[in-house]
């Protein structure tokens, strides 16, 4: 590489993931005169390596997940550097140089997961920096000062920390636009200068311990704010400084204690994802049916039943993932089942006996789980498709005519219920198979269950009468599957031992994820997670999921959703490969990690190729000889045009442009007096006056 003189023409390497663990580097980076992005992530470094000092024009500097213990070197004497990340080290405070903050343009710096219990020295002098990040530490203080000259900062995470209190110089950062605080005991920080940073989009406040009493009385200053995280926290009621905000379109008050919701909410007229899961919550006001643009509703682990969700449901046009799992819900209203963009329906965990026979017309539905309810008798398909919609009769006194039960029974169901009952449409189904109180609600199951085994037998007698050639064989049962090899994807052990197994999507293929970051997830990767365990009977089974990153790249995302299935494919297992987006995981997937996850800012390159423009490069050569032509380079000059040189053949001097397909020979320093012999071939000299691109023009 460094014999055909390109190197200081390169503009990046990435040597991520090779060994440096014993000193070595390679000294050719320092012929890199025109670096200008460099990244040496799990490379085992212990310290820098001093040929960064000969790259004076490199930008971005890379070092995540080493062994930093510190960052004193040459990085003071790079003029250009504009970001720093220096992220998953041991950096500990000493660690941290103060002239670094003396760089004119530097401007991105994280230090986040590393054993910092104090801000850096001298960081309020770094006027220029838009990006920090120093989560994941031990940082105890902010000092008031901090914030009065870095008033540009537009990202700053100071996430998992054990902040007391923020200084209240923040609230002059009036151009911050995200700003993250998750799992600092923030406890008596009544944040009132949240409402001066007018500019902000993005507040994550999870397990800061908020309150009531420790929130600002009202945002509406806030017009720009979109997402809000109080997570985690310990609300009894919905906040009143939230109904205020504009633009919100993701609100998660998940694990908190929540017992209800006011009728404000109805000015959420932009919520799109709406995270109310681990609460206290026994029902569900009308307004949230006002909520047109909302897509994700998350209700898992509540106290919710039949009358809690109100009938005017199916309103929520938009609706594409309802998640009501671990509730107390018998039924669920059959305006759900008219959400026409309805595409994961999750009711695990609940008491249901039946679901609306409109549930077969939900064509976009793609995820369908009722696990563990026992008592779940599933609808039969309708036999008459054209119809649109079904309105099933769930009064008592219909439901006790299917099962056969006596005309006197039936008119004193009706009598008891009222024509205008409400009750009587939900008709005292939620109580459980095995109660020996209410042998009508046995009846009712008995009846619902005959019926619909009915109407499966007139089905199969149909398409028996249809086809009475054999059994309707699925389209995809006579294909012959081909035996694949994946082998060179996934190790012969993988999924035969119980526990976690991770792999993060690096240039197409899957990298195997060390231990210690499980959990962690960067915001521009995508992963694939196997969950190994051991069902009741002692055999292997297997939840596969793969997680996209809110900043991966398509090559990422196609290639996570592949090799998950090529996985399930390798382990024969039966299972669904499970989509997790970024900051909407499923209460499953959440599990995995005991709802311990992480997002880190970045990831790794994608796989592929960056086209640059090509940079051609004037060169000046004097060549001589008669039977050995010889070729020297010299100066670009005009005193270089010797005439003394121009006689005859004896010499002359010669300018090309360097093309990058037809390289020229090398040679010495321009003035040196070796020389290399031209090779023997022949060779064209153009006349003066071309001008063909790639084309060498001789002057002589």
């Amino acid at each position: 590489m460094e014999a055909t003189g390109v190197l200081p023409f390169v503009r990046g390497v990435d040597l991520s993931g090779n060994d440096f663990k014993g000193g070595y580097f390679p000294e050719n980076v320092k012929a890199m005169t025109s670096l200008r992005w460099l990244k040496l992530n799990r490379t085992g470094l212990c310290y820098l390596p001093e040929e960064l000092a000969a790259l004076q024009k490199l930008e971005h500097l890379s070092v995540s997940h080493n062994n930093l213990t510190t960052l004193h070197g040459e990085l003071s004497s790079l003029p250009s550097l504009r970001a720093i990340v220096a992220r998953a080290n041991s950096l500990k405070n000493s660690g941290v140089p103060d002239d670094i903050f003396k760089l004119d343009d530097l401007s991105v710096l994280d230090l986040s997961h590393n054993q910092l219990t104090e801000c850096p020295r001298e960081l309020e002098n770094a006027k220029n920096m838009l990006v920090l990040n120093l989560s994941h530490n031990s940082i105890d203080t902010i000092p008031n000062q901090l914030f009065i000259n870095l008033t540009d900062l537009l990202y700053l995470d100071l996430s998992e920390n054990r902040l007391e209190s923020l200084p209240p110089q923040m609230r002059r950062l009036v151009h911050l636009q995200t700003l993250v605080l998750n799992g600092n005991p923030l406890l008596h920080a009544q944040l009132r200068q949240l409402p001066a940073m007018t500019a902000l989009q993005t507040l994550h406040l999870r397990s800061t311990q908020r309150t009531q009493s420790n929130l600002p009385t009202s945002l509406e200053g806030l017009s720009n704010l979109a997402d809000v995280d109080l997570s985690c926290n310990d609300l009894t009621r919905v906040p009143e400084c939230l109904y205020t905000l504009p633009s919100l379109r993701r609100l998660n008050l998940s694990s908190n204690q929540i017992t209800e919701l006011s009728l404000c909410i109805d000015q959420w007229v932009h919520v799109e994802t709406l995270n109310l899961s681990r609460n206290q919550l026994t029902s569900l006001p009308s307004a949230i049916c006002k909520l047109s643009k909302l897509k994700k509703l998350y209700l898992n682990s509540n106290k919710l039943d039949f009358d809690g969700l109100p009938s005017g449901i199916g309103k929520l046009t938009n609706l594409e993932e309802f998640m009501a799992a671990n509730n107390n819900l018998e039924l669920v209203p059959e305006s759900l089942c008219r959400c026409p963009k309805l595409r994961k329906l999750v009711l695990n965990k609940n008491h249901l006996v039946t679901l609306p026979e409109a549930i077969h017309f939900l064509t976009e539905i793609e995820v369908l789980d009722v696990r563990e309810n026992p008592n779940l008798v599933m609808p039969p398909k309708p036999a008459d498709r054209a119809a649109e919609w079904y309105n099933i009769d769930f009064s008592l006194q219909n439901q006790l005519r299917l099962a056969g039960a006596s005309p006197a029974t039936v008119a004193a169901a009706a009598a008891g219920s009222g024509p205008k009952d409400p009750m009587a449409r939900k008709m005292r189904l939620r109580r459980r198979k095995d109660s020996a109180q209410d042998d009508q609600a046995k009846q009712v199951l008995k009846g619902m269950s005959d019926v619909a085994q009915e109407k499966n037998k007139k089905q199969e007698e149909s398409a028996d009468a249809r086809a009475p050639s054999g059994k309707v064989r699925r389209w995809d049962q006579g294909l012959e599957k081909p035996r694949l090899d994946y082998s060179e994807f996934f190790t012969e052990d993988v999924g035969q031992l119980p526990g976690l197994t991770i792999w993060q999507i690096e240039n197409f293929v899957p990298v195997l994820v060390e231990e210690a970051f499980h959990g962690k997830f960067y915001e521009a990767d995508c992963y694939i997670v196997l969950k190994t365990f051991l069902d009741d009977s002692g055999s292997l089974n297997w939840e596969i999921y793969y997680w996209i990153g809110g900043e991966a790249t398509l090559d990422k995302k196609a290639c996570s959703a592949i090799h998950a299935v090529n996985l399930r494919n390798y382990l024969g297992a039966e299972c669904r490969t499970v989509r997790e987006e970024m900051g909407d995981e499923s209460e499953e997937f959440l599990q995995v990690f005991d709802n311990d996850i992480s997002y880190i800012e970045g990831g790794t390159a994608s796989g592929f190729y960056t086209v640059e423009d090509t940079h051609y490069v004037t060169r000046m050569y004097r060549v001589y000889g008669k039977k050995n032509i010889k070729l020297e380079p010299v100066p670009l000059k005009g005193t270089s045009l010797d005439p003394r040189n121009m006689s005859g053949r004896a010499g002359c001097a010669w300018s090309a442009r360097a093309m990058s397909s037809t390289p020229l020979p090398a040679a010495s320093t321009p003035g040196a007096p070796s020389a290399r012999p031209w090779p023997k071939t022949g060779w064209h000299s153009p006349r003066l006056g071309e001008e063909e691109e790639g084309a060498s023009s001789t002057v002589c």
